[in-house]
């Protein structure tokens, strides 16, 4: 099933005919394989782990699919015909995007942006730069606007570090040094729910997750405390992931980092499992997200190890956690969120 967005850009498909496109934060469908019904050839990069996942189980000819903030070493020099864009609901990130398009686009390149009405892409016109003709729309359809615009003119050359935000943040670990990427939540002071986290943070030895570690905070905090920890830190956001291995090497601090689907990528037992778990309130798949994490954490917690996350109060994590692990222990709260403790 196509997605709205997804489904105004296939109706638009003669923008794309005999084209070699490139799609840029691509959403959780299989719309670059219908593309190959009109353009001879289609690359799809997702920023969004579970997004590529559900792409790499299509395997067609003059298709690929890769997950990261930028194409992998033998691809970066690549240029393609027309960029497809997802407008993204992080409206920060969104000139990031633009200049990845451009450089994968020569001069006369077609970009294409597609969005839902509600999630900004109205603003296309102000934020598109000037090395961009003027943003035409084209489509509004079910509750999406797509837009065309033109490559005019080069752009400068995309530098990651040129979008990092780096500032030094007090934990109660000591002071770390945060590398923050556009579309990457980490506030410039430490927020309620890490700070109770982080107050409260058990002793920690051997092998730790950092389950949706986000920029890194938690991490490095933890590894301020002990530097000796072995911490595998993970998360779905592209962004994030990137943002946490540049917060960890301004620290000179290290980890293994990389993607995985809940524990769908994670090997091995945990001493320790730390999290500030990434689910919102108010919104019903998290309720079965949340569950699986607390099973999969059992499961992947070693005899002795020590399980503590933090969660919104008004997320249903108590019965969850006293059916997997026999007890719920709150060893401090606030009027928004709980600490949840297991020691095995």
């Amino acid at each position: 099933m196509l997605t709205n967005t997804s489904q105004v850009l296939l109706r638009n498909i003669q923008f794309i005919e005999n084209q070699n496109v490139l799609i840029l934060n691509h959403e959780a469908d299989a719309l670059a394989v219908e593309l190959l019904d009109a353009a001879s050839s289609v690359t799809a990069l997702a920023l969004d782990f579970n997004h590529h996942q559900l792409l790499a189980m299509h395997t067609k000819p003059n298709l690929q699919g890769y997950f990261g903030h930028e194409l992998p070493v033998d691809a970066k020099l690549q240029t393609f015909d027309a960029v497809v864009i997802y407008f993204p609901k992080a409206k920060a990130l969104a000139p990031y995007l633009f200049q990845l398009a451009a450089k994968h686009l020569s001069i006369g390149g077609t970009l294409i942006v597609i969005g839902e009405n509600k999630g900004g892409v109205k603003s296309l016109a102000k934020l598109l730069p000037n090395y961009y003709s003027t943003a035409l729309k084209r489509d509004n359809a079910r509750h999406c606007l797509l837009f065309v615009a033109e490559l005019i003119q080069d752009a400068p050359q995309l530098n990651i570090n040129d979008w990092v935000s780096k500032y030094q943040l007090a934990t109660p670990q000591g002071e770390i040094t945060i590398c923050n990427l556009v579309g990457v939540f980490s506030e410039k002071r430490l927020d309620q729910g890490t700070e109770l986290l982080l107050s409260h943070l058990p002793v920690l030895s051997g092998r730790v997750l950092d389950f949706g570690c986000g920029a890194g905070v938690i991490s490095a905090a933890m590894l301020k405390a002990n530097t000796s920890l072995k911490i595998d830190c993970i998360d779905i956001n592209a962004m994030a992931l990137k943002a946490c291995e540049l917060t960890l090497t301004a620290n000179n601090m290290t980890a293994n980092v990389y993607a995985s689907d809940g524990f769908k990528q994670i090997s091995g037992q945990f001493d320790g499992i730390i999290s500030n778990p990434p689910f919102h309130d108010g919104l019903a798949a998290t309720t079965q997200i949340a569950k699986d994490f607390v099973k999969s954490s059992a499961n992947s917690l070693s005899n002795n190890g020590v399980w503590q996350i933090v969660a919104n109060r008004n997320l249903p994590y108590a019965d969850t956690i006293a059916a997997e692990f026999g007890q719920v222990n709150v060893p401090a709260e606030n009027n928004k969120y709980k600490l949840y403790f297991f020691h095995k």
